[in-house]
């Protein structure tokens, strides 16, 4: 048999659009971040859109194309201002019906379309269904109810429609259409069924006044020129062919109630309303528009359905007339007084959250492409979540801690667990200190022995006190040189006394040595705290380098009770072994008792340590700040309520840490009065005197250490302050070295320079003495020569005509040349 036929929604059209560049002039401009970080993601976006463009109208693919885009659209609104202050793009989406193009830069806009296609896929998906396959079927009931889901949330979600097909009076119908098919497929699963007569006639009603929701509404939007005429046709056939099916359903009910004569008259009405949907069937055109998504078949499949529907009907109606006039003679009421049949409804909207129920949601929509990006608002309430947190932890902790302090109060007071020891006799084999004992004793071996840094002190005080003794040797050495050569120069020496110059270095090594003056009696006060303490300190130390820790705090509690002459017996009888009394408990009984109350009372505390732990990490690691972006657009108003809810989560914790206090205090209850039991009992009381002398004892050796502990602490904190400050002085020391050597050098250089220039001058004095002799001694001889003046008149040659005798000469060569 062929399956009726059904209306199935055109998708919208749209032109192509640019996500890139606008996303990444927003990242850059608001975010301030690079935007080609984020360049892969923008494209992603670009392809799902131009893939959406692509998407089957029949398919399940081309619907998750569409969710796919859509579900990344609702994440983008949560970062990015889509409008037209913002980013600003123009979406220009066709009309379904009409095919008028409308443009918006709203990214409502945008997702209204999405949605409305989404919902058109759905409904094509459903149409095109073989339905006499139950796989097929149930896909058609599904789809069509989600339909009419994606068409409400439109409605309920995007007012001030900006194009007819999203408008709420043309979505409204379309919800109604796709209601009415879902309702119809389900009738035709239970006919197929054969499902009891008053059931079907239900169900059928319930179709028929779908149906005639959809016909006000069809019949509106063909008057406005959006539906095409088909599709009113098509539902009015619908309606009167829902409208028979129920009267005919509830008349076989009524045929089966003995009802005959009612029968007759839904009959009658059936027949009447068959007819009418066969009439209008053979009416539907033979060709229809292609924007009506309906085949060409369409009306004569539904005039062969009509066709026999009536047919049925009048031979049903026959049979009953042809019995009532024989057999039951009952009167046929009148149509105007036959009730109308009950309402079954088996279809509903399903909302968007279910569209893909038992599916991975983001399987679908795929990761989020700018999960990277977090908006400041959604910083702003991560960081008072976190405070949140932090309050639920710090309550919880302050908690865990007046718990652990209440036991450990509790079992001080009672003095447990060491009264066991004692009544057990065992006491002074199993001495144990507490924690604190064993942490000091680490403590003072994991330090540096004292003595080594004493030694190292030392060495640093002899190397100060070198480098001060060098100093002042050069100071000294260089002042001596200097005035040796002044008395040897006299007035010569012009160069500067050392004494006022080398003023300041000897007041620095004069403050240096009494600076170390001072140190060595703060050493010499360090060196005495260590003798003092130096006993306790060594066993400590070795101690615990030999991890005979216990050995050690057992061994000084012996020797201190037996130099004590007070001290009861250690060798008293065990009450274990005294245990002779017959009837109640014997005291090993009741001492096994105590010890397993405080085993359990041990576990507790460790379950509840662990537990606060495991609270510590789970709000360490819990980040809501996606959780925050779904919902930034309502987090203003209910951020609160947010937080509590997501708080939640930590409720399992704080519950256990509760019950956990609860065990305690029943443990600790039941402790008290089993311990006071036995201390009542007489075998008990008689040990009282020597458990307090050895807790006394033990107390002694407890603060003795404590002493030589603090003491300790003080003189590591003393020789390590001394150590920097022996560091600081040696490089001071060091820095006045070399101011020394430095001056020392300048005043060598200085005084070379000086003693060149005495011995040029004395030079340049005595050549010049010599010259001044030599020329003395040549006007001397010059004074003393018989030549005549040159300016004297010659002599005549014929005075007496004697020869003139020659001039005498006194000239070196002259004297030497003359023979004696």
């Amino acid at each position: 048999m062929v399956q009726a036929p059904m209306i199935s929604v055109p998708l919208k059209a749209t032109n192509e659009i640019d996500w890139v560049a606008p996303l990444k002039n927003y990242i850059q401009n608001t975010y301030g971040d690079d935007p080609e970080r984020y360049a892969e993601e923008c494209a992603t976006l670009n392809r799902l859109r131009q893939d959406m463009r692509g998407a089957g109208k029949d398919s399940t693919s081309g619907r998750d194309l569409l969710y796919r885009y859509y579900g990344q659209l609702e994440l983008l609104d949560l970062r990015f201002p889509v409008d037209e202050k913002n980013i600003k793009i123009s979406f220009t989406w066709f009309d379904a019906f009409t095919h008028k193009p409308t443009a918006q830069h709203s990214l409502a806009f945008e997702k209204a379309s999405i949605i409305f296609n989404i919902s058109a896929v759905l409904s094509c998906h459903a149409a095109h269904q073989l339905r006499t396959e139950e796989a097929g079927l149930k896909t058609a009931y599904h789809s069509f109810q989600a339909s009419a889901g994606m068409f409400t949330y439109i409605n309920e979600n995007f007012l001030h429609a900006p194009s007819s097909d999203l408008s709420r009076e043309t979505v409204k119908t379309l919800i109604s259409i796709m209601l009415a098919q879902a309702q119809e497929v389900f009738l035709e699963k239970q006919i197929a069924d054969q499902k009891k007569n008053g059931l079907l006639a239900k169900l059928s009603s319930q179709a028929a006044a779908l149906y005639a929701q959809a016909v006000e509404g069809v019949q509106e939007n063909v008057t406005k020129a959006i539906f095409e005429k088909v599709w009113l046709s098509m539902v009015q056939i619908k309606l009167n062919f829902m409208n028979s099916l129920a009267q005919y359903y509830q008349a076989l009910a009524d045929e089966d109630a003995n009802s005959y004569g009612v029968a007759i008259a839904r009959l009658e009405i059936a027949q009447s309303l068959a007819k009418e949907a066969n009439k209008m069937a053979h009416s539907f055109p033979s060709s229809v528009p292609p924007n009506s998504n309906l085949t060409s078949d369409c009306g004569h499949i539904l005039a062969d359905a009509t066709k026999r529907h009536l047919a049925t009907v009048k031979e049903k109606l026959d049979e009953l007339n042809k019995e009532n006039d024989m057999i039951y003679h009952q009167p046929v009421p009148a149509e105007a007084s036959v009730t109308p049949v009950p309402k079954l409804p088996a279809a509903k909207p399903i909302p968007v959250s279910e569209l893909y129920a038992g599916q991975d949601i983001q399987r679908i929509t795929g990761p989020d492409l700018f999960a990277k990006i977090v908006p400041l608002a959604v910083t702003e309430s991560a960081s008072l979540y976190d405070e949140e947190k932090a309050k639920l932890v710090r309550a919880e902790t302050e908690r865990v801690e007046t718990a652990n302090s209440e036991m450990a109060a509790s079992l001080d007071y009672l003095r447990l667990p060491g009264a066991l020891q004692v009544l057990k006799g065992g006491f002074d084999q199993d001495i144990l200190p507490d924690e604190d004992f064993r942490t000091w004793c680490v403590d003072v071996a994991d330090h540096e022995n004292p003595h080594k840094i004493f030694e190292h002190l030392h060495t640093e005080k002899q190397a100060i006190s070198t480098i001060l003794d060098k100093s002042s040797r050069q100071l000294d050495m260089e002042e001596s040189v200097c005035e040796k050569m002044r008395s040897k120069y006299d007035a010569e020496w012009t160069q500067q006394p050392s004494s006022r110059l080398t003023t300041t270095l000897r007041t620095d090594i004069r403050r240096y040595r009494e600076a170390l003056e001072v140190a060595a009696k703060s050493d010499g006060q360090l060196a005495t705290k260590l003798r003092a303490n130096e006993n306790e300190l060594d066993e400590m130390r070795q101690a615990a380098q030999h991890g005979e820790i216990d050995e050690l705090f057992q061994r000084a509690v012996k020797k201190l009770r037996k130099s004590n002459p007070n001290s009861p017996a250690t060798v008293e009888p065990n009450l274990l072994d005294a245990d002779f009394e017959d009837g109640g408990p014997s005291v090993v009984e009741q001492i096994q008792k105590v010890e397993d109350i405080l085993k359990k009372l041990s576990l507790v505390k460790k379950e509840r340590l662990q537990v606060l732990q495991d609270l510590k990490q789970k709000a360490h690691s819990d980040d809501i700040s996606q959780i925050l972006i779904l919902n930034k657009k309502s987090i203003a108003n209910y951020e609160q309520q947010l937080f509590q809810q997501e708080l939640e989560k930590f409720r399992p914790h704080q519950n256990r840490l509760v019950q956990a206090s609860h065990k305690q205090a029943a443990l600790m209850r039941e402790l008290t009065v089993t311990f006071n039991n036995l201390l009542q009992d007489k075998r008990v009381r008689a040990d009282q005197s020597r458990y307090e002398s050895v807790q006394r004892s033990r107390a002694s050796v407890i603060n003795k250490y404590k002493r030589a502990y603090q003491e300790f602490l003080d003189l590591e904190a003393g020789l390590q302050s001394a150590k920097n400050w022996y560091k600081d002085m040696r490089q001071e020391a060091e820095s006045l070295e070399k101011n020394v050597e430095a001056f020392v050098n300048n005043r060598r250089a200085e005084g070379a320079q000086l003693l060149n220039q005495i011995e040029q001058d004395r030079a340049a004095n005595k050549s010049s003495h010599a010259a001044l002799e030599q020329e003395r001694l040549k006007n001397l001889m010059e004074r003393m020569s018989m030549d005549p003046s040159p300016t004297s008149p010659k002599p005549s040659s014929g005075s007496g005509g004697r020869p003139t005798p020659a001039p005498l000469s006194f000239t070196p060569a002259a004297v030497s040349n003359t023979p004696l």
